[in-house]
């Protein structure tokens, strides 16, 4: 289970079964602006200024410094290994299987429950369009998950204010289909709706910016740095909405996919990072400044955690029906309240157009961890099946879809972001230790993209991203243990056994001390 399958010997895997390279740098860049500009803005700015008030700006540059120092590591890694597979594949060839395993069981975390998330998200827009817009009456009981309340150690679901989010299933399922048409048809699909989604936020700002009031940025922080308890606070909320900002990582694992990836990967992680970052900053000061953002409180005056029992209580009091930390459809809301509701509606159709290109790479991402994972053996084979037109991995994309789906149907948007970021942490943090395990055991090896100062840069992302997750909610950390032993039974039960590289079956042999490896096959 300690067993390392070489560089060289993940090319050669990667060249035998491949999938087709069609991305190139403007598309790829897309493909991560696509994937974080999104519920980050779009929707979990309401779940953040309940943490942390107009202070939430800083916990978007909080966690923004977080992923830049997290991307540098990821873009010498993704450069050095074009292949699909992320941190996985990264931890896979310096720190071996086990750990490997544990990293991809983790992406699932990151990918698969941030999917939902944003499927959530999209339905709160959706529904705020069809009830301010068009004046329908969706059902409650129908446009939202039960909420979730702890029994003892057993979380429980309470039907009162809804039993399930049809919305959010119904645009999970229609990108799932998108996605096994193919990744170029999806890539063009997703640049007409990046370009949507990038002219909403700068109409919003436009509008915004005018009217802020800097009364309504105090008290700037309300519930302090760390809050009164683990999540709140302004660190709380940087962890929270870290997730928004990791597009950069689904871009890593579309380098199998990439044409020219030595160049055009470092070229789609360091430039949508830094495109959306300043989209982050400025939407969130226009919400803040414009109407307010700071939290309700519960029944004793107590600070409540978005999503709890306790908040949908507060904010279903008369006296908060106004505030942004209670709309499911932030942005919109807030051109409403301040005079522009045509626009606010317009607004809700761009996030309506834009938001499932977020869902389309994050269910993309997750269906290569899956791929891979598969064609190393550790998942079942049948996975990395092809489709005979599409040439797309139809099987594992219907099986995440679905899942997906599920967890959206069930699960409010903060809870399902939270749990995302657990796993999104922990393989950043393992990424940040490969890229300098790396450069003392292959110092040699040709590096197109070198992080800078790796001495101070790797290990200030891996202090950053334990940071953040200590930060996270108690629930929400304790997903990421309970979650890896479920991930460990299956490991020994199955990819322990099935592990190609256990089993030999690798197209370069990995080296010991009795036979040098033969040559690798080139690349083409």
């Amino acid at each position: 289970m300690w067993r390392v399958k070489s560089l060289d010997a993940i090319l050669a895997t990667a060249e035998k079964k491949s999938l087709h390279r069609s991305l190139g740098p403007v598309q790829l860049t897309l493909l991560g602006i696509g994937a974080i500009i999104g519920t980050g803005i779009f929707v979990l700015t309401a779940a953040a200024s309940q943490k942390a008030g107009p202070g939430m700006m800083v916990s978007f540059v909080i966690a923004g410094a977080v992923c830049a120092v997290a991307a540098l590591c990821y873009s010498e890694l993704a450069a050095m290994a074009p292949v699909s597979g992320s941190a996985y594949t990264y931890t896979y060839a310096v720190m071996g299987e086990l750990l490997a395993w544990c990293v991809g069981w983790a992406l699932i975390l990151e990918y698969a429950v941030a999917a939902s998330a944003v499927s959530v998200g999209w339905s709160g827009y959706v529904l705020g369009l069809i009830e301010n817009g068009f004046g329908f009456d969706f059902p409650d009981l129908l446009s939202a998950g039960p909420t979730w309340v702890m029994n003892g150690f057993i979380p429980m679901p309470d039907f009162s204010a809804g039993i399930v989010n049809i919305p959010a299933i119904v645009v999970a399922l229609a990108v799932t289909a998108l996605l096994i048409v193919g990744t170029t048809e999806s890539a063009r699909v997703n640049a007409v709706l990046v370009a949507i989604k990038v002219v909403a936020l700068t109409v919003f700002i436009v509008l915004t910016l005018p009217v802020i009031d800097t009364a309504n940025l105090s008290p700037f922080t309300p519930n302090g740095l760390f809050g009164a308890y683990s999540g709140m606070g302004v660190v709380g909320a940087a962890a929270s909405i870290f997730f928004a900002y990791v597009g950069f990582d689904a871009v890593s694992t579309a380098a199998e996919e990439t044409k020219n990836p030595q160049k055009n990967v470092p070229i789609g992680l360091i430039g949508s990072l830094a495109f959306c970052t300043v989209f982050y900053l400025l939407v969130a000061l226009g919400a803040a400044g414009a109407i307010g953002a700071q939290p309700v409180l519960g029944a004793a005056g107590q600070a409540v955690e978005p999503g709890s029992a306790a908040f949908v209580a507060a904010c279903a009091l008369p006296a908060n029906a106004e505030a942004l930390v209670c709309s499911n459809e932030a942005l919109a809301h807030v051109l409403r309240v301040i005079g522009h509701p045509q626009v606010g509606n317009a607004l809700g159709i761009a996030a309506m157009l834009a938001l499932p290109s977020v869902i389309l790479m994050m269910i993309y991402g997750q269906t290569r961890i899956f791929f891979v994972m598969a064609r190393d053996g550790l998942l079942p084979e049948g996975l990395t099946k092809m489709h005979k037109r599409f040439k797309t991995p139809y099987v594992v994309t219907i099986f995440t879809g679905v899942a997906v789906a599920i967890a959206a149907a069930l699960f409010p948007v903060g809870k399902l972001a939270d749990i995302s970021n657990s796993g999104t942490l922990f393989a950043f943090f393992m990424v940040s230790i490969a890229v300098l395990i790396l450069r003392k055991t292959d110092p040699n090896r040709h590096r197109p993209f070198k992080t800078p100062l790796v001495w101070i840069i790797a290990p200030l992302s891996a202090v950053g991203c334990a940071a953040l997750f200590w930060n996270l909610p108690h629930d929400a950390k304790m997903v990421l243990p309970i979650w890896g032993g479920i991930g460990l039974l299956i490991y020994f039960a199955y990819g322990y056994r099935k592990s190609h590289l256990g089993r030999g079956l690798v197209e370069v042999h990995e080296t010991d001390s009795d036979l040098p490896p033969p040559p690798v096959p080139p690349i083409s």
